[in-house]
Order: structure tokens, then sequence, then C-alpha cells
């Protein structure tokens, strides 16, 4: 598949089957993650790989938005291990975490499999619950899985600004604020 179509065509399930993920596809969505550009290649991003019923459980109780999928990868990254811009130690981990996530959620549909990206979760509970030490930031949560038959993009799926109210060439003149939920 084309690059550009691939992302025009992805779209975020939110119902899963029960069928479990190859480990074959997911080694492959894991090393899209491993080979994403970090920040002076630091890598500090950290996977934990959430497939068994206890772990799952375990995140159902830190998020309503699991969408009950047979894998989730939690994606951190190591706040002593992450680059820091020097003129204002700006800590680029989480950008780091988030190129990483974008990665493997497009390795993940470029696969035939079906995944959402997951902000939505209390931190404390998710530290708390997988035991993650003090310098372990979590970023995103990816529950990925074969999607159910009756799995459809969302309506607004395919809506998107024109190019000119995202893009700027040299100048932001004429650039109005509080236009950006317009649609």
């Amino acid at each position: 598949m084309e690059f550009l179509q691939l992302v025009k065509e992805r779209h975020s399930v939110r119902r899963f089957s029960d069928r479990k993920v190859e480990r074959e596809k997911l080694d492959l969505i894991l090393e899209a993650g491993r080979v994403a550009p970090t920040a002076v290649n630091y890598q500090p991003q950290r996977i934990l790989v959430i497939d068994s019923k206890e772990n799952l459980d375990k995140l159902k109780s830190c998020t309503t938005y699991h969408f009950h999928a047979p894998l989730a990868l939690l994606v951190c990254y190591d706040s002593t291990a992450s680059w820091k811009r020097s003129y204002d130690n700006e800590d680029m981990g989480a950008v780091d975490a988030s190129i990483v996530t974008t990665q493997m959620m497009l390795q993940t549909a470029e696969l035939g499999l079906g995944s959402t990206w997951v902000g939505h979760f209390d931190p404390k509970q998710i530290r708390t619950a997988f035991e993650l030490p003090e310098y372990l930031v979590p970023v995103a949560l990816l529950p990925i899985g074969y999607p159910r038959e009756d799995s459809a993009p969302h309506p607004l799926h395919g809506k998107r600004f024109d190019m000119d109210h995202t893009v700027f060439f040299n100048s932001f003149n004429g650039i109005t604020e509080g236009k950006q939920n317009e649609k």
C-alpha cells in the first residue's frame, strides 16, 4: 500500500474481535517503534506489552478506553534517558514516545490490524497498577487487535481542514485565533 493511502485509510478501531494478534505481527509493530526517530537518537521509549488476562484487567481499571482489545501497548519514556533542550531544559521524551506510538500505529494498520491512540487514562493509576518507577512517564496506550466485523471509521474520520487552514508559508500573518474547531 502506498504511504499516503495508508495514512488516509487508517482509522481508530474501537471494536475488536477476540482473535489474538500473532507474535510475528506484534514483533513487526514493536520493530516499527524501535526504529522510530528520537531526539539525539537517545531512544528513551519503554513499551509495556499488555496481553495477559490479568494485565488487561488491570488496564481496564485505569481507563474505560480499552475497547476490549486482546493486546495493548503502554508507551512510556524514561525521563533519565530522554534528551532535554539546553536552552530551556524542555524534555523531549513525550515527543519521542509520540513518534514511536505513531509508527507502531501505522505498522499496525499496514498489517491489517486495528488500533486507536488512547491518551485518556489516569497516569497515577497506570503507575500503580503496573508498578512503574517514577522515572517512567506514561504517554499513550495503543489497544491493538483484529477489528470486529461491525467496526467502522468514526463519521468525522474523513473530515479535514483544507491545507490553507493549517499550513502557512513564511509567515503566520492572517491566522485567526479561535478558528481551530470550525470544520
